[in-house]
């Protein structure tokens, strides 16, 4: 292989690389895992008399998963 063609495929390997390492530094948090527990308990909280006693337990998990 000529070295134009080895300079021609560096852009698209360089774009693969950096799409995987965003891919995994995206993924490598427990937020990911701990995200629907959050919203549901904020989903929980509008109810007004017992959202808070509700969502409690929700945000505990939610604080453990993190």
């Amino acid at each position: 292989m000529t070295d134009f063609h080895r300079l021609s495929r560096l852009p698209g390997v360089m774009l693969k690389v950096m799409l995987i390492s965003a891919t995994a530094a995206s993924l490598a948090g427990c937020g990911v895992v701990a995200a629907p527990v959050r919203v549901t308990s904020a989903a929980v909280k509008v109810v007004p008399v017992a959202g808070d006693v509700v969502a409690a337990p929700l945000d505990v998990t939610a604080d453990v998963i993190d």
